[in-house]
């Protein structure tokens, strides 16, 4: 290894060292401006530039061809050595052949030794068998030594053509000999380990005596630790009961808590309905004031014209949509005409299009029921036409189950006024009123049975009561929603509308 580093250094300096020569006198050279072979100085000093690098190549290939006798071989004869190199592949591709051959050969003939081997020790047994009755069998014992004299000469032929297979098989183990020798070592390294692994099992079973020795020990103390714990077993058991009682508190408490937290949400629900109703009515009243200060006869989503209808046949449903839209024209001309003027009976407000009048026809002709309601789509004052409207049309189905509650809230008649009692119920009506716009009902909804008789009732009692709105029946896209109102104490209804 030291050598080659050195080899490397040496070559590494003295390519430097010619590079360098080489350099300087092509300078000098050129500077001169000498000439070789008759060549022009600039050719000459290229000339001696080539020449350097050809002396750098050969110097390294000098030293190494010098000091490295592999190299040498490696490049001159390289190709005898790759000839020689195939040919040995194919001398121990045969060997291996023969080789495998050998070691079949050698199964086959141990075969052979283990039956004959199996018949000699049929045949002890058998002498042995005649030795104890020699007198008796003397017959029978020459018989068998004739057929152990058969039987030897048997084996001998084996051992004949054990021998010649023991020749080749000798060729063969003088190419496995470094195969056993490695086998060797490692049974060697196999003894050294198993005798670690009898040194650690000897510690580990001493480590397993002190261990149980440990053991002993600290059974007694627990023992003695077992009386301790039954008497603080005891103790706990009392303190569990304490316990357990306290937790039935805590259920009840949280169970009043999570009705307090279940009627704060529903509270919090109804303010979000609320304070979205109140932006609606701001916006009724910023419409009403315009109403009242100019001639606005119609406002954005006023409702034109509504209906219920079913097209039992796709052709009548385009019929069906122009009778909307006529009584639509008729009802919106009405708003729009000044006092005291007569109406036209075929005058046209509505900007109707063919395709809005297809698109609606294709919605409704399925067969079912739909609410089909036309709808201003602007503000627009007394006299101004034509006017612009949107279609709606949704399936006629129903919104709110009878008994399903639509808000809830709780009043408190000790603490309340009359006027409080009240507007906290219209706050409830307008919440209800605002979840059935939600729900596509323009309708104002309708208090089945009398306020002001719930009102009264209501002020008979002095503690917080509950107070819900409910549909009073099964209500449909195309309303009206019926509401009644509920007083709940305790969970149960006391009275209603």
């Amino acid at each position: 290894m030291a050598t080659g580093y050195i080899l490397i250094i040496a070559i590494l300096v003295l390519g430097g060292v010619i590079a360098t020569v080489g350099d300087r006198i092509g300078t000098r050279v050129g500077k001169k401006r000498l000439s070789l072979f008759n060549l022009r100085p600039k050719n000459t000093a290229v000339l001696v530039t080539i020449l350097t690098g050809l002396g750098i190549s050969a110097s390294t290939l000098g030293i190494l061809f010098l000091a490295d006798e592999g190299l040498r071989k490696g490049v001159f004869e390289l190709e005898d050595i790759q000839r020689d190199l195939r040919r040995k592949r194919v001398q121990l591709e045969n060997t291996t052949q023969q080789l495998d051959t050998t070691k079949a050969e050698l199964e086959q003939a141990r075969k052979e030794e283990a039956k004959a081997q199996q018949d000699l020790q049929e045949i002890n047994k058998s002498l042995q068998a005649a030795n104890a009755k020699q007198q008796q069998t003397q017959a029978q014992l020459n018989r068998t030594i004739n057929q152990q004299a058969r039987t030897q000469t048997q084996l001998q032929g084996t051992q004949k053509q054990l021998s010649q297979v023991a020749n080749q098989y000798e060729k063969a183990i003088a190419q496995l000999q470094n195969v056993y020798q490695e086998r060797n070592r490692q049974l060697e390294e196999i003894k050294r380990l198993k005798a670690e692994r009898q040194k650690l099992y000897e510690q580990a079973k001493q480590a397993v005596a002190e261990a149980q020795a440990a053991i002993d020990k600290r059974d007694r103390e627990l023992a003695k630790r077992q009386e301790v714990i039954q008497q603080r077993d005891q103790t706990i058991a009392k303190l569990d009961a304490v316990i357990q009682k306290r937790n039935l508190e805590i259920t009840a408490r949280e169970k009043i808590i999570a009705q307090r937290e279940t009627r704060l949400k529903e509270l919090e629900t109804q303010q979000s309905y609320l304070e979205q109703e109140v932006a609606r009515l701001e916006k009724y009243y910023q419409s009403y004031r315009d109403l009242r200060l100019g001639k606005l006869a119609l406002v954005r989503g006023q409702v034109l014209a509504a209906g219920v209808v079913r097209i039992e046949e796709p052709a009548a449903a385009r019929q069906a949509v122009i009778q909307l839209l006529k009584e639509a024209n008729k009802n919106a001309s009405m708003e729009l005409s000044e006092p005291g003027t007569t109406t036209l009976p075929n005058l046209q407000i509505l900007r109707v299009t063919e395709e809005q009048v297809e698109q609606l026809s294709n919605q409704i002709k399925d067969g079912r029921d739909y609410v089909v309601r036309i709808f201003s789509a602007g503000n627009y004052v007394r006299g101004e036409k034509p006017i612009e409207f949107f279609a709606d049309a949704a399936l006629n189905e129903i919104v709110f189950s009878g008994g399903e509650v639509l808000a809830a809230t709780t009043a408190d008649p000790k603490s309340m006024t009359s006027y409080q009692l009240r507007q906290r119920l219209e706050l409830l009506i307008s919440a209800s009123q605002f979840r059935a716009r939600n729900a596509g009902i323009l309708e104002d909804i309708q208090i089945d049975g009398t306020f002001l008789r719930f009102i009264a009732q209501l002020r008979q009692y002095d503690q917080a009561i509950d107070i819900k709105a409910v549909a009073a029946q099964d209500t449909y896209t195309a309303g009206p929603l019926k509401v009644k109102l509920l007083a709940i104490k305790n969970g149960q209804v006391i009275f209603s509308t």
